[in-house]
């Protein structure tokens, strides 16, 4: 891996990070990289970059070649920032997306994806679930389900079911993982007939405040909801998911802390811990 390069501008000038998205200021990542180079003694700033599709490539490149360190990477860019990079770690080559950049003294640009690892972790670390041999349904097939597939498919999963409003669209990638593991893609309307242990919502509906309209019989007393979105208060996923009596219905905060450690780790060496930054989203979200 090349050597990364800190602190160009100077001993003392912080080293410079952000997240680029469109729309993005309704990030919480600044709160939680700021927690994160506190505890961890690391001198650094984290800013907000919103940037149109159009002009990701040209904006992108201009931030690092300005003396940016690294970045995360949301909604919509995951799979351009996957094509503008030079090099891909393992697991954002497998999804082509990436969610983090990391900027090294040849001027390599590293292209990784911390998605899964954080959806992971916050399953089985926070939430105490065990993943092996459920039956899990993920709804949505874009770049933040390319980013989870393969971790999740790693932990030995029953059976995964990935539902899109456009069923050839998650044929299409199920298909590309179907080395992994027994998965298979539908439309929404396709699904019904069984409960799910696991329902990942990963659709960008909540964030215009709408999901999609599913069919009854999905949730089962036992089901765990997951919804990869956050905010304040309840999303329309998770209010379908209580009306339909899961077990468990959340929000995305622990998904997105922990990737932002995985993150964290490969920009500074060293991974931060977790809890404070989760239990002061608590108390502020």
């Amino acid at each position: 891996m090349p050597t990364y390069q800190s602190g160009v501008a100077g001993a003392d000038a912080p080293d410079q990070y952000g997240v680029a998205g469109h729309p993005v200021s309704h990030s919480w990542s600044p709160f939680i990289h700021g927690m994160f180079a506190k505890s961890t003694a690391q001198n650094l700033i984290y800013r907000l970059f919103d940037i149109t599709p159009e002009d990701f490539r040209r904006d992108i490149l201009k931030l690092f070649t300005g003396g940016v360190r690294g970045l995360n990477v949301t909604l919509p860019h995951k799979q351009a920032a996957a094509e503008l990079v030079n090099e891909l770690t393992p697991r954002a080559a497998r999804a082509q997306a990436v969610n983090t950049i990391a900027f090294f003294e040849d001027t390599t640009l590293l292209g990784d994806n911390t998605d899964g690892l954080g959806l992971t972790a916050d399953l089985e670390r926070n939430m105490k679930l065990d993943l092996a041999d459920k039956r899990v349904l993920i709804l949505g097939a874009g770049g933040a389900v390319r980013g989870v597939l393969g971790p999740l498919l790693e932990r030995e999963l029953r059976e995964v079911v990935i539902a899109n409003r456009t069923p050839a669209k998650a044929q299409k990638l199920a298909a590309e993982f179907a080395d992994l593991g027994a998965i298979r893609g539908c439309g929404f309307s396709e699904l019904g007939g069984s409960t799910y242990d696991l329902i990942v919502n990963a659709t960008s509906a909540s964030l215009q405040g709408d999901m999609p309209a599913l069919p009854d019989g999905l949730v089962g007393e036992a089901t765990v909801c997951y919804d990869m979105a956050y905010g304040r208060g309840q999303t329309p996923f998770t209010a379908w998911a209580e009306s339909q009596g899961a077990a468990r219905a959340c929000k995305g905060w622990g998904m997105l802390v922990e990737q932002a450690a995985e993150s964290f780790l490969l920009w500074r060496g060293i991974r931060p811990p977790t809890q404070p930054v989760l239990d002061a989203l608590a108390r502020h979200a």
